[in-house]
């Protein structure tokens, strides 16, 4: 689930929060100027907010003249949202639908981001993740090739395979590959990472075995050899931490709003 800004709270965390204040103050301006409560200041929180929602960073970051050019671009929205033609747009049923829509915006992307604080992912939530994640690495293959142009070429190689020729040699002497000099050695790969035939095939054999007849890729025609398989290795958990805590997160705000759809429906 994302705000309705577009922008990924589960990427940025706080970036959507200060994309959509940044878009509701433009539209708003107006409003502020005209009722005069606002500080236009450095000291103001209506500056604090615009200031970071346009240099993207924390205010104390920002260098002095950072903060005045924000101070500028503050004060030109307000002179022209002030003008009595932004005024009299600003009456408009579109312009108030959308600065409605806007307010909604923000409230949205608050919320979001005050219950991502509030319902951060627990240490035992990432680690059980991992673990359902782990179970599904594939297994890992180690195998030979032969890559020939014609599928008869490619037969041919079998029945000599067959008859007790060594892989190696014939795939030295034969494959048009660039694993040829290397006797076809293609060493340990996960399926995903071959053309999906040729996975496929390997996938069938048992170790020590070769294709029984030749396989067809986009490439030419293949005559394989598994020479082993293990278990898959899944990723160190520290290179993949973020990624889980992150789906967690956005886990348990999407099942949130499921539940104010249910009871809305009620």
């Amino acid at each position: 689930m994302t705000p309705i800004s577009g922008s990924n709270i589960f990427g940025t965390r706080f970036g959507a929060l200060a994309i959509a204040l940044s878009i509701a103050l433009i539209s708003g301006c107006a409003r502020a100027q005209q009722e005069q409560e606002m500080d236009r200041g450095e000291d103001s929180v209506l500056f604090s907010v615009f200031a970071e929602s346009q240099l993207r960073k924390p205010l104390e970051q920002a260098t002095p003249e950072e903060r005045a050019n924000a101070l500028d671009q503050l004060s030109d929205l307000y002179l022209i949202s002030s003008t009595e033609r932004a005024v009299e747009l600003g009456k408009g049923e579109n312009v108030q639908a959308q600065i409605e829509l806007q307010r909604i915006v923000t409230l949205f992307n608050a919320f979001a981001v005050d219950f991502l604080e509030a319902n951060p992912a627990t240490e035992e939530e990432i680690m059980a993740a991992y673990a359902e994640q782990s179970a599904l690495v594939p297994t890992e293959f180690k195998a030979r090739h032969i890559l020939v142009e014609t599928q008869a070429a490619a037969n041919s190689l079998i029945e000599e395979l067959k008859g007790g020729a060594d892989f190696v040699e014939l795939a030295k002497q034969h494959s048009t590959g660039p694993t040829r000099d290397a006797g076809g050695d293609l060493g340990w790969f996960a399926p995903q990472t071959m053309v999906r035939e040729f996975s496929d095939a390997v996938s069938l054999l048992a170790d020590g075995d070769f294709t029984p007849e030749p396989v067809q890729t986009q490439f030419g025609w293949h005559v394989i050899l598994r020479e082993g398989s293990r278990d898959g290795t899944p990723p160190p958990i520290d290179g993949v931490r973020e990624v889980i805590q992150r789906k967690i997160e956005q886990d348990k705000f999407s099942s949130y709003i499921e539940e104010l759809r249910g009871n809305a429906a009620e």
